[in-house]
């Protein structure tokens, strides 16, 4: 079976499905986290993969080149992320095309961090749209047509692309995130990843606001799942950034008192205490919902860990 089909039947059904996101490094080789990866032992334990764009507009290795390497080594499915800040149309489609032919075929469509934080001097965002458009472009090449409306020769029709998106966990105002869902069901995505939850009820009202939105959007039989973000914390000074600088996440105030009490007593102790947090959390979500993304800061031990409790 094709890996990307196995891949969408594991999301579809009833069972668990597992990927872990991978950060390619400011380095012109993957060897490094490669190596990290097959040390860990992770890669057993995951579904697939995700490669990660530029994060926070920082130079890194590429995701799709990222992705073709993964693969081929791992022979597990690779989501490679696109972000609208670095590309054009004409790159975004050429993009696709070419990793079409090295089976790059599942992509998450990103809108992208700001140009103004890069480390590169004086760059420049493109932003010719948000992540919808890409949606839109992918919807094209799925259906035998540039974004032009020009379409291909049967000989060189792209393979199937399998397009994600992605949502916020949090929103003061609940119909925020509905509008925000019903436009990336609505615009074809197979698969809509969360930022991280931090708690069983979080994840329960994100669902109940995703069922919403499935019943409100256009698509007369929306095939898209909710994937629940997760990113485990063990210490009081990431839960604190997580908590005051990333939009669209919500920490609990109880993991910031719990780790903030045990990073006074002893690095191991708060190291302790962070990780039977994460581990719980992540034995209620499979329990609840196991659709997960599983993010670490390219910490694979750590996801290991988890994933083998």
């Amino acid at each position: 079976m094709d890996i990307f089909n196995e891949l969408i039947e594991k999301l579809n059904s009833n069972g668990i499905y597992i990927t872990l996101e991978t950060t390619p490094t400011s380095s012109a080789n993957l060897k490094y986290l490669i190596k990290r990866l097959e040390k860990s032992e992770a890669y057993k334990f995951v579904d697939g993969f995700t490669t990660t764009d530029n994060p926070l507009a920082k130079l890194k290795y590429s995701s799709l080149f990222g992705a073709i390497k993964l693969q081929e080594k791992f022979r597990k499915p690779v989501i490679a992320t696109l972000s609208m800040r670095d590309r054009n149309k004409l790159a975004l489609q050429s993009d696709l095309l070419g990793a079409n032919d090295f089976n790059v075929r599942a992509i998450l469509a990103l809108t992208g961090d700001s140009a103004k934080i890069s480390d590169q001097p004086n760059t420049k965002g493109v932003f010719e749209g948000d992540s919808l458009l890409l949606l839109d472009i992918i919807d094209s090449l799925n259906n035998g047509i540039n974004y032009a409306g020009q379409e291909f020769k049967p000989l060189d029709k792209p393979n199937k692309i399998y397009p994600f998106a992605v949502i916020n966990s949090f929103a003061k105002n609940p119909k925020t995130l509905i509008k925000k869902m019903i436009k990336k069901i609505d615009h074809g995505a197979v698969g809509i990843i969360s930022q991280p939850v931090y708690s069983i009820e979080q994840a329960k009202t994100l669902l109940k606001l995703f069922e919403i939105a499935k019943r409100e959007s256009n698509s007369k039989l929306p095939k898209t799942q909710l994937i629940i973000g997760y990113f485990p914390i063990t210490k009081f000074k990431t839960a604190k950034f997580l908590a005051s600088h990333v939009p669209g996440i919500s920490v609990p105030q109880i993991w910031l008192n719990n780790l903030r009490e045990a990073s006074i007593k002893d690095t191991r102790l708060e190291l302790e205490k962070g990780f039977s947090m994460s581990q719980k959390l992540f034995n209620d979500l499979i329990e609840f919902h196991p659709k997960i993304h599983i993010m670490t800061a390219n910490n694979f031990e750590l996801a290991t860990k988890i994933l083998s409790n």
